[in-house]
């Protein structure tokens, strides 16, 4: 079995900064991708960024202000977001591509941590 483990959200004021954690446990034979996605009430959850081997993509809104890395050591993927926004208020989820030591390959969530920007 494999969990994702999400942390750092929660209150921060307009222009403010947070990082975002989300740890890999369980019977993990690679981690191949490691993304972030957020979704507000009533919406669909849209990519924000994504990381896989040396490349990282990024939505257009956070281009500049948000920054995806990864501590493979760890199977930890980070997400620092700067330049806060209130629009940027949304549940933010992790999403893994993980091959198990079963070489069984799908993709996992994180339970989701809210951040909100207000002043």
């Amino acid at each position: 079995q494999v969990q994702l483990v999400e942390s750092g959200g929660g209150l921060v004021q307009p222009g403010g900064s947070l990082r975002l954690s989300c740890a890999a446990s369980g019977s993990i034979f690679s981690i191949n991708a490691m993304g972030w996605y957020r979704q507000a009430p009533g919406k669909q959850r849209e990519l924000v960024a994504i990381i896989s081997g040396g490349s990282t993509n990024y939505a257009d809104s956070v281009k500049g202000r948000f920054t995806i890395s990864r501590d493979n050591a760890k199977n930890t993927v980070y997400l620092q977001m700067n330049s806060l926004k209130p629009e940027d208020t949304n549940v933010y989820y992790c999403n893994d591509l993980i091959a198990t030591i079963s070489l069984q390959e799908r993709t996992y969530w994180g339970q989701g941590t809210q951040v909100t920007v207000s002043s």
